[in-house]
């Protein structure tokens, strides 16, 4: 049974840091790019980063360009989104998501372009 699980949220300060990690299960990461997502409350589901199947391309949004990166060990089977420089705004349910590639190449920032979710792990930034 394909299951992607996030882990490594929390609460934290402005400026603070933290690694999320995405551990997938059931099928080979190395065939799938894999995205990270997150959602505030009240808010639609955005696309914060992704990665390829080879790890060789990956984009961000520009929202957390410089302050989050996004990375992958597929002989762990997991994927992982640093957070660094948090911000009050980076507050929300983050979600990671995978999808089986054409080209190893690319990977795609746009929720409807994946077809596996994990359940999520909440990041909390305040004060």
């Amino acid at each position: 049974q394909l299951q992607l699980v996030e882990s490594g949220g929390g609460l934290v300060h402005p400026g603070g840091s933290l690694r999320l990690s995405c551990t997938v299960s059931g099928f080979t990461v190395n065939y799938y790019y894999i995205g990270w997502f997150r959602q505030a409350p009240g808010k639609e589901r955005e696309g914060v980063a992704c990665i390829s199947g080879n790890g060789d391309t990956a984009h961000s949004a520009n929202s957390v360009k410089g302050r989050f990166t996004i990375s992958r060990d597929n002989a762990k089977n997991t994927v992982y989104l640093q957070l660094d420089s948090l911000k009050h705004e980076d507050t929300g349910v983050y979600y990671c998501a995978a999808a089986a590639y054409v080209s190893p190449y690319v990977c795609y920032e746009s929720p409807t372009d994946y077809d596996y979710w994990g359940q999520g792990t909440q990041v909390t930034v305040s004060t």
